[in-house]
């Protein structure tokens, strides 16, 4: 099976459209969504309504879950905890009502995926060395994790000395060892990258296309000034950070 695997969408519609167009051309079977389809981004609803009708399956993220208050803003910083607070007043009670409906995770005979970390999952901790994924590990015992949360593109490998950089292109995950896999950001890029990105996974082959793509940023940007949100929200589109 073919499948593409989005995350950390953030309500931003230019993003999610083109990536959208990109998983036509690769012709994926199904589209795995592992959350956080709101937050920071002017277009909640519209993003919402996408990926409800698209993917296949969609997990529950800590920004989906702060705009329906299901977990706390206290740890948030100021300017998400003012997107959070917006996106909750702009959600439409039907979509609302379907971040509610998700699930925190999902698995599969060939991998399992979460929002943020397997380990306590609705901690929402970051995976970004490997002391922390190998404390992860000892939470599932699946071959392959995929993650969100942290938007930068990496996998660790049980027991490896370090995480890698997921390069744009084509890698393979030997049956050897096991892994955490981040497919990065489609709405909000923290790699230095503006440009969106998302995988695509063969699992018979195991083996990750990181897709990376150009999207009309200035128009997302224009859109959060527009709805009074936090510049540096829309300043921040265009650096990848």
């Amino acid at each position: 099976m073919i499948l593409a695997i989005l995350s950390d969408i953030h309500g931003n519609l230019e993003a999610l459209e083109t990536a959208l167009r990109c998983i036509d051309e690769e012709k994926a079977d199904e589209v795995l969504c592992l959350g956080d389809v709101v937050g920071y981004g002017a277009n909640p609803n519209e993003c919402v309504e996408s990926v409800r009708a698209l993917c296949s399956h969609v997990l529950l993220g800590n920004h989906d879950a702060a705009a329906i208050g299901t977990t706390s803003i206290e740890t948030f910083n100021a300017h998400a905890r003012r997107s959070a607070l917006w996106t909750r007043e702009a959600l439409a009670p039907e979509n609302s009502e379907y971040l509610r409906s998700l699930p925190l995770d999902y698995r599969t005979v060939d991998f399992y995926a979460v929002h943020a970390s397997p380990n306590e999952r609705e901690e929402w901790h970051y995976i970004v060395n490997q002391s922390i994924a190998e404390e992860a590990f000892l939470a599932f015992p699946d071959e392959i994790c995929f993650i969100g949360h942290s938007h930068l593109p990496m996998f660790f490998r049980e027991g490896g000395a370090r995480g890698v950089r997921i390069p744009e292109g084509t890698v393979h995950f030997p049956k050897d060892g096991r892994y955490i896999i981040n497919v990065g950001s489609v709405g909000q890029p923290r790699d230095n990258d503006p440009r969106l990105s998302f995988g695509i996974y063969d699992t018979a082959e195991r083996k990750l296309k990181l897709r990376r793509e150009a999207y009309d940023i200035a128009s997302a940007s224009a859109k959060i000034l527009k709805a009074g949100l936090p510049e540096m929200l829309a300043t921040r589109l265009r650096l990848g950070v």
